[in-house]
């Protein structure tokens, strides 16, 4: 097989009849005047007829920029539960011309020094930084050396820009949508875990139950065993009490599959006997349980297109006071559960 001639700059200059700078300028700096028009356009159709394609590394190297943004993360790569975020990431990529390089780290920081080494060296543009859940990080400080992103994390100094889901304001919307169904009696499967979104949509249950003036009651909160989701025992537990809640709002979707089990075996139906809501809008879950499960989507899509776009915002010279720590709604998805 003859291998296929790779169309060079040389090329194009020899098929329209010019020098090699020509071609350079008319390519790099289209608005040259004085290149004439007639030149300018038998330099492009020359472009066009041959098929040349620059080579995108070296022209971003002689711009100082390379077109590519590197995207770290521990786990999300291998989650079909959060795929959407760098779906969503990617779309917003291509929507800037530029390219994302994904790294998987596992949570191992000897593989993430490694990754991050080796993104610089390929002279990206800027870097997210991604985790599986909402939490604080401490990051590297080669990541302060370049312009870094960071997509359902934070640091504590709040110097650099970052994007997570309103834990609150969805725990708010899951408990305001039972209440608004005529639940008086509402209980919370929470985790264990001293992170933001167990702290987030506990606030959120308290605070709507307490605009609707319903007094809180701690019988009415369980928690599952640490690193487990299992909302199994909790259910049995809150609805084997004295008053039973008629509604029960999880802390995830998981958490709501062991609630699902536990109902039946107490002979009780969803949603007629108890209502159930989750959390996550896990859809290999949620869509897929029966009845099918009314939840809280966690915005992950949304979070991908939003840190491109801010770290093409921080490349064009958009000038911010302070970075900005943005949050973005949890919106309600209405099922047959509730």
């Amino acid at each position: 097989m003859t291998k296929k001639h790779t169309v060079t700059m040389m090329d194009v200059a020899r098929h329209a009849g010019v020098s090699q700078t020509t071609v350079s300028f008319v390519m790099n700096n289209p608005e040259t005047p004085n290149i004439p028009d007639e030149t300018r356009n038998r330099v492009l159709a020359s472009i066009d007829e041959l098929g040349y394609r620059p080579n995108a590394l070296a022209q971003g190297l002689r711009m100082k920029r390379s077109g590519v943004f590197g995207f770290i993360t521990d786990s999300i790569a291998i989650s079909p539960h959060a795929g959407k975020i760098f779906e969503g990431a990617q779309d917003a990529a291509w929507e800037n011309g530029k390219i994302l390089m994904l790294v998987n780290t596992k949570t191992d920081p000897q593989i993430e020094a490694i990754a991050i080494d080796s993104l610089l060296g390929q002279r990206v543009e800027g870097i997210i930084y991604a985790t599986m859940y909402h939490r604080q990080v401490t990051l590297p400080p080669a990541l302060y050396d370049v312009p870094t992103v960071l997509l359902d994390c934070f640091v504590e100094d709040q110097k650099l820009p970052s994007v997570v889901p309103d834990e609150f304001g969805g725990g708010y919307a899951a408990v305001q949508y039972l209440l608004e169904k005529g639940h008086r009696r509402i209980g919370f499967i929470n985790n264990p875990g001293n992170i933001p979104a167990a702290i987030g949509r506990f606030a959120g249950y308290q605070s709507a139950l307490q605009d609707y003036a319903i007094p809180f009651d701690h019988d009415l909160v369980a928690y599952t065993v640490e690193h487990s989701d299992n909302g199994y025992p909790c259910a049995r537990q809150l609805l084997q009490i004295e008053d039973p809640p008629t509604a029960l709002f999880c802390f995830n979707d998981r958490t709501a599959m062991g609630v699902y089990d536990a109902v039946r075996q107490l002979n009780l139906k969803i949603p007629e006997d108890v209502a159930v809501v989750g959390f996550d809008n896990q859809e290999i879950i949620a869509a897929h349980l029966y009845p099918s499960l009314t939840t809280v989507e966690l915005p992950h899509y949304q979070m991908g297109i939003w840190v491109i776009q801010k770290l093409v915002d921080i490349l064009s010279g958009v000038e911010e006071t302070q970075p900005v720590q943005h949050k973005i709604t949890c919106t309600l998805i209405e099922r047959a559960s509730a």
